[in-house]
């Protein structure tokens, strides 16, 4: 039974990630495991393909269907005999970061099951104007697994609303496809996974379109800073940490660039519209005080469109990286590295979920309360020091 919350809208925000999304998997079980169901679900990149099939499908089917599109996408067991590694020790440490490297090329060369695969002839063969000549893979099969795991019929019809982030590609601006604007189809869904140059360009009505993650890989601000604002718990699932140790070398140096340049600044994000909705309340609380005979004055009607009194708590659960996992984390499809993703998102949102603070409406002046129960930040230690 879906647990009540004193919000009006429960949202999850889902950022892009590639092989990491198992991790929000993993996060979205122990979420239906205690109850708690979101009523909006917002995605980029592999974050809509979570987000479409987890609003695709009754609640009842979502993990199951979750667990099949990631076995499936996962199939190839090769290096699994891997796990057995210790990883406590340096030796051990390296010898799986070089199993987890020999995977991610298998991804590289192979593609993965109903996923992707390798254009044949490669780009540089194929007629300029072609989707073949501008992306190194086909994701034609991906469409089909979409339509066999998802429910687009329900998703434009059940009530679940969901959000997909896209970039277009001529006009460069970021395009957010809504089911409280739009019929959503697996096309969709192809258009927020795009991500160039590995793959190609999503036709919509028209128009090309490529991954969200280009502009911004986490949907967070088209959720709490949209037209339609009400009193939101905000469950954010990130897959790349913004905070992390110095680099020491050069594959420390294409791990750290990675983790940066996805995680689009997701505290500074936070922390901003923590200040614009400071700015709102305060803004609601003198336009309440006013004389009624300024009340009717035109230049409030600008003012009353940004001014509200809504809460909202935004509950982070980031995923940290083991030791052995390299800038190639993100498209290692092994089906070890999946279940480890996923084990590591049931592990981190059981411990958020088991305090109980998250679910209490903020009673703080700005309205905005941020959680992050897993966060082992220097700055953390020190000032739990």
């Amino acid at each position: 039974m879906p647990k009540r919350q004193p919000f009006e809208c429960t949202a999850l925000v889902l950022q892009g990630g590639g092989a990491l999304g198992s991790y929000q998997a993993g996060v979205y079980e122990a979420m239906a495991e205690a109850g708690v169901e979101p009523g909006w679900v917002a995605g980029i990149s592999i974050g809509a393909i979570n987000a479409a099939i987890i609003a695709g499908n009754a609640p009842k089917d979502r993990v199951a269907k979750l667990r099949q599109f990631w076995e499936t996408v996962t199939a190839n067991p090769f290096l699994d005999w891997a796990g057995m590694m210790d990883t406590m020790t340096p030796q051990g440490i390296m010898a799986r970061s070089f199993f987890n490297q020999m995977s991610a090329c298998i991804s590289l060369t192979a593609g993965a099951n109903d996923f992707f695969q390798p254009r044949n002839p490669p780009p540089y063969f194929q007629p300029d104007g072609s989707k073949g000549a501008t992306s190194f893979y086909d994701t034609s099969k991906l469409k089909g697994t979409l339509e066999r795991l998802v429910d687009f019929d329900r998703i434009n019809h059940d009530g679940m609303r969901l959000s997909v982030g896209t970039v277009n590609v001529r006009t460069g601006n970021f395009a957010y496809f809504d089911t409280t604007k739009d019929v959503l189809c697996a096309d969709h869904i192809l258009a927020s996974c795009s991500l160039p140059p590995g793959f190609g360009a999503t036709e919509i009505d028209g128009e090309f379109y490529w991954d969200g993650g280009m502009v911004s890989n986490t949907p967070l601000q088209w959720v709490v800073d949209g037209e339609t604002r009400k009193d939101t718990l905000v469950f954010q699932i990130d897959l790349w940490p913004a905070e992390g140790n110095l680099p020491r070398n050069l594959t420390d140096v294409a791990t750290r660039q990675k983790d940066i340049q996805y995680s689009s600044r997701t505290r500074a994000a936070t922390d901003q519209f923590k200040r614009m909705q400071t700015m709102r309340n305060a803004l609601a609380s003198l336009i309440e005080d006013l004389p009624a005979a300024m009340r009717d004055h035109t230049s409030l009607d600008v003012l009353k469109c940004v001014a509200d009194h809504k809460v909202y708590n935004i509950v982070h659960l980031i995923y940290r990286s083991r030791q052995y996992e390299i800038n190639s984390k993100d498209y290692d499809f092994s089906r070890l590295a999946m279940n480890e993703h996923w084990q590591s998102g049931m592990k981190d949102a059981r411990i958020t979920l088991n305090h109980p603070e998250i679910f209490n409406r903020p009673t703080i002046q700005e309205g905005v309360l941020t959680f992050d129960f897993l966060d082992e930040s220097p700055e953390k230690a020190a000032k739990q020091a």
